[in-house]
């Protein structure tokens, strides 16, 4: 264990900035950290804190202009040439370190991956290029790397392209081809946020298990402190271009010191309590006209003891919702798609995406549906809006059948059920502002009498949705991924509609943020006496969400019920795997995290 004090990276206060027409920002801000070899360094913060600019600076990725990094050191302690400051080297001597000694896992696979080339030509690539193999020597060990990254099938991926293959697929490409030439530094940029729970474990099993046989130092990426408790030796925590704290993993999460940290782990939502709101980071911390942070002397035991949701308070609740009416009755819903047609048209097989599903759903009610990618949850949802069509069972809402509604009534229905999107970015027109977006629905259904009436609603939809009137004028790409989504619900909401469809609507964002707008929708859903049926892979967002719970796989209901029910005392073995593949960031958790991974690095 001698060996895993080694220095492989050292950043002396480094600062990288960017030019805009009206001000130098700095993104890094005077930050300096060290890796040692088979160490796992946890970088934390939120969107805008610094934390990928930090991984593009030691990888020399910064673009030039508007970027560049103005001062500090990133001293390397190469395998081949000693230490070597990367902020002085040449492209031609980065092209040597890159992808060969440091190696990087972007955070978005698809297009991190060329969609013309197949996957294991892209990492026979790699392979070719540093290590002066041949092409049948350099095929030979792509198909190792995917079987060690326990791919499916891998003998089939080797020819298959990007877009025939899910996310969590994709990623271990992506991890193969990081691994390819054994590098002393692997930097994983956001490697988890967009993938199931399941899928995520074991990734993040995958990583420590390849950092014990390479003996290698990990710079890991994430918005999730969750994550980092199951993965991180040390964790360093960023906000606005600076580190506000840093320390052992264990040290950090029993007894964090900056506000803006015990914000980050409070915002994730429990599995063994039920709470009236999640706490955010502003419940720890506000910002003075200066910008500098005044800390709340609140503590997170505080905060969550003031949120916490009795036994009896949730009966009351329960008992008065359960005696309302219906607003959805779904009977033998199935959605099958055609696969492998004869050469008359006709199916051979199908994917059966939605298998005779059946529930009611009460006004009032969350109800929320929940499984790994692909279990049909989001098919399920766009078939109860018929943007998908059923291919038997009946849909009723409010107590009418409109299964078989043709298009122009199923339109004029479509105001009082509304859906909002996984990615706002893709919701959103670029080229029309945000204003003309929300109000353009109201001008289809003749909501309001004209567009003067129909502006002043939008503005104050706005202001509901915690942004300001002057914002109607921009465009979707001014706007952060969190204030998007905001837009986005606020178009939902100017229809007035009695019920909502949120598909993966908080998946890619901080878990602040995240937690801002489950706040936000439950609010809302008081305010306006909405229904929900709320979409996640996510089973304690899902739990914090909802009233009852519908487990899903492979189509199927795999377990129904009261949410807290499910999550403390699960029925089938499914959804025990959903539960455990959770991160929770116990401590008694994190130190079992610790003795495994010295016992590891023991047997390398």
């Amino acid at each position: 264990m001698g060996q895993a004090k080694e220095v492989l990276l050292e950043v002396k206060n480094l600062v990288t900035e960017f030019k805009t027409e009206s001000e130098t920002v700095k993104a890094v801000n005077n930050i300096s950290f060290t890796l040692n070899r088979g160490e796992t360094i946890g970088i934390v913060g939120e969107s805008g804190s610094g934390k990928s600019v930090t991984s593009l600076s030691v990888m020399k990725l910064i673009p030039n202009p508007p970027g560049r990094i103005s001062s500090g050191e990133i001293i390397y302690h190469s395998r081949n040439n000693g230490a070597v400051d990367l902020v002085k080297a040449s492209s031609k001597e980065m092209r040597e370190y890159r992808g060969n000694e440091i190696a990087m896992i972007f955070q978005e696979p698809m297009t991190s991956l060329n969609p013309v080339y197949t996957c294991g030509d892209q990492v026979m690539e790699a392979i070719m290029l540093h290590q002066k193999v041949t092409k049948k020597e350099a095929r030979a060990k792509t198909l190792e790397l995917f079987k060690k990254v326990q791919l499916p099938r891998p003998e089939d991926i080797l020819d298959t392209y990007p877009h025939q293959i899910s996310g969590g697929q994709k990623q271990r490409v992506m991890i193969a081809m990081a691994m390819s030439c054994n590098p002393s530094i692997l930097i994983a940029d956001e490697p988890t946020t967009a993938l199931d729970v399941t899928v995520q474990k074991t990734i993040l099993d995958l990583m420590l298990e390849l950092q014990r046989d390479n003996d290698m130092g990990i710079m890991f990426i994430t918005h999730d402190l969750g994550v980092i408790a199951e993965l991180a030796d040390k964790v360093v925590v960023m906000y606005k271009g600076k580190i506000v704290e840093q320390g052992s993993v264990y040290d950090i999460f029993s007894n964090p010191q900056h506000p803006y940290t015990k914000g980050l782990l409070a915002c994730r939502p429990p599995l063994n309590k039920r709470l009236h709101f999640l706490p955010t980071v502003n419940n720890f911390m506000e910002l003075n006209e200066a910008g500098e942070i005044i800390e709340k002397t609140q503590s997170i035991q505080e905060v969550l003891k003031s949120a916490v949701v009795t036994k009896e308070e949730r009966d009351a609740q329960h008992k008065e919702l359960y005696e309302r009416t219906k607003i959805l009755e779904l009977s033998n819903i199935k959605t099958y798609f055609p696969i492998n047609k004869s050469m008359f048209g006709r199916a051979k097989d199908f994917v059966k995406a939605v298998d005779d599903i059946s529930f009611d759903v009460y006004e009032g009610e969350t109800l929320g549906l929940v499984g790994e990618s692909g279990c049909g949850k989001t098919t399920l949802g766009r078939t109860i809006l018929r943007l998908i069509e059923p291919t038997s069972g009946i849909i009723k809402f409010r107590g009418q059948d409109i299964t078989n509604l043709n298009s122009t009534d199923m339109r004029n229905l479509r105001k009082d059920i509304q859906i909002i999107f996984q990615d706002p970015y893709s919701s959103l027109n670029p080229r029309i502002t945000i204003g003309d977006a929300i109000m353009e629905p109201m001008i289809v259904h003749g909501i309001l009498a004209n567009n003067a009436e129909r502006k002043a609603r939008v503005m104050e939809l706005l202001k509901r949705v915690n942004m300001t009137e002057q914002q109607f004028y921009r465009y979707p790409h001014e706007f952060s991924g969190g204030q998007r989504q905001r837009i986005c619900i606020a178009r939902a909401l100017a229809l007035q509609p009695k019920f909502i469809i949120c598909d993966e609507s908080v998946s890619a964002l901080d878990v602040s943020v995240q937690a801002q707008v489950l706040n936000l929708l439950n609010e809302l859903k008081k305010e306006f006496k909405f229904t929900y049926i709320f979409i996640s892979h996510d089973l304690s967002v899902v739990k914090f969400m909802s009233d009852r719970m519908v487990v899903m796989n492979k189509g199927k209901v795999e377990e129904m019920g009261d949410a807290d029910e499910i999550c403390n005392n699960p029925q089938t073995d499914y959804t025990r795997k959903l539960i455990n593949s959770i991160p929770k960031g116990q401590l008694e958790d994190i130190k079992a995290s610790i003795d495994k991974k010295k016992i590891y690095m023991a047997e390398a």
